[in-house]
């Protein structure tokens, strides 16, 4: 059905994936509790165009030339793998910052437009995905299974937009639920400090399974 196999088996298994905490749904909660709702939509939208990119490539047959090619993979893995780890630095350095400042009055503090414009939220996002180790294995190794041989096509935009219809819910939850805490971060910078130093360190996380990760 709709070039599908299996149906409800992807679906579980989408549900799962798509809960399972990755870069990709910390980084854009962690936007929105600092910066609010606009900023956070900002990088859910680089999350989705970048996953879109990670579609289009299974599509292509990037996914089954990265299974077959281990030096290939491995390129991609420990280069996702650096850029994650240089992420947590910048966020650990950040949140150095913010301890420091910490007793600052409030009004000093760059307005959260503003800093997300410094951020670049949509960039950031849009190359975390790329370099998703969830989104990798998920594409690589999950995705191309359900796509039915005699209509390929229907089954790679069928499959691709129930991904991103489960992520546009998700996300959508995450920014929601993280822009009440915007207001309470902005108040309380060693809070604000904790919350990203916690960030940083679960970024090296991925890092780290990211570079041991295998197809």
């Amino acid at each position: 059905m709709f070039g599908v196999i299996d149906l409800p088996t992807y679906l579980a298994g989408l549900v799962l994936i798509v809960l399972l905490p990755g870069p990709n749904s910390l980084y854009v909660l962690s936007v929105a509790a600092r910066r609010g709702t606009r900023a956070g939509y900002t990088a859910a939208a680089g999350v989705w165009c970048g996953d879109t990119v990670l579609m289009t490539l299974s599509a292509a047959g990037v996914a089954s030339l990265l299974q077959a090619n281990a030096v290939l993979f491995g390129i991609v893995k420990y280069a996702g793998a650096g850029y994650l780890t240089w992420l947590a630095f910048g966020m650990l350095r950040a949140a150095w910052t913010m301890w420091r400042s910490r007793k600052e009055r409030a009004a000093m503090a760059p307005a959260p437009a503003e800093e997300a414009a410094e951020e670049r939220p949509y960039r950031r996002a849009f190359v975390v995905s790329l370099f998703n180790p969830k989104a990798i294995l998920f594409f690589v190794a999950f995705f191309v299974q359900f796509v039915s041989e005699s209509n390929p096509v229907m089954g790679f935009l069928t499959l691709g937009v129930l991904a991103q219809l489960a992520s546009v819910l998700y996300l959508s939850a995450l920014i929601f639920g993280g822009s009440r805490l915007a207001a309470a971060f902005r108040r309380r910078r060693a809070l604000s400090a904790g919350a990203t130093s916690a960030a940083g360190v679960l970024f090296l996380g991925f890092a780290v399974k990211l570079s041991l990760a295998s197809v």
